[in-house]
């Protein structure tokens, strides 16, 4: 059960989730990247898959928090702490990208959040092995989503392209990262289960 001191720690970080802007250690993937002509429709594309991408990174931060609230293995909890700040860069890259594009954060990330953080919690409770497959699968699902936004981008937003491209190395290193600390692979109806609700998310937060 989280003592009190360790619950204030845990909603201070949802609170500058989702209020606070996120900042990035490394360089924005895009610095160095020459914004190209859009027209209008493509600067609507681009805005509103970006915005579906920062969703998901809301979603990885609340999931990678509720695993490490329960995970058991404090070398487990390390690594998922770990990945969170990786994850934390995707937010200050995607949330800036859609800010340059004109358009706006999904008003549901308080949504995703919050379903995000109960199912992290609830993955951790049933054994790091589960975890850690858990967390896995959702990478891998996140960077099958990040490669078919690759062939939607409008092909000179390469200041996107290089954001996504970035974001999906990570995700790969995060999934190798979870089968190596032992994450085992899901039943087949749980891997449909996430996808569903994969797709849920990103067709709500591409309109909203």
């Amino acid at each position: 059960m989280l003592n009190l001191d360790r619950f204030i720690v845990e909603f201070d970080k949802g609170l500058r989730t989702l209020l606070s802007q996120a900042h990035s250690v490394r360089p924005y993937p895009d610095d160095q990247v020459a914004e190209a002509p859009l027209s209008e429709a493509e600067k609507t594309r681009a805005a509103a898959l970006m915005r579906v991408n920062h969703s998901g990174e809301i979603c990885a931060q609340a999931l990678y928090q509720g695993q490490a609230m329960t995970a058991r293995d404090p070398a487990v909890q390390q690594k998922l702490q770990q990945a969170a700040e990786e994850e934390t860069e995707h937010l200050a890259w995607t949330a800036h990208r859609v800010h340059e594009l004109g358009g706006h954060l999904s008003v549901l990330n308080p949504v995703w959040y919050t379903g995000s953080l109960a199912m992290g919690a609830f993955a951790g409770l049933l054994g790091d092995k589960w975890n850690l497959g858990f967390l896995a699968e959702t990478e891998q699902q996140v960077g099958q989503h990040l490669q078919s936004h690759l062939a939607k981008l409008p092909p000179q937003d390469e200041k996107s392209r290089a954001i996504v491209t970035q974001m999906y190395t990570d995700e790969v290193a995060h999934a190798d990262m979870a089968i190596g600390l032992g994450g085992v692979a899901l039943p087949e109806a749980a891997k449909m289960a996430m996808k569903l609700n994969g797709k849920i998310m990103t067709g709500a937060a591409y309109l909203v």
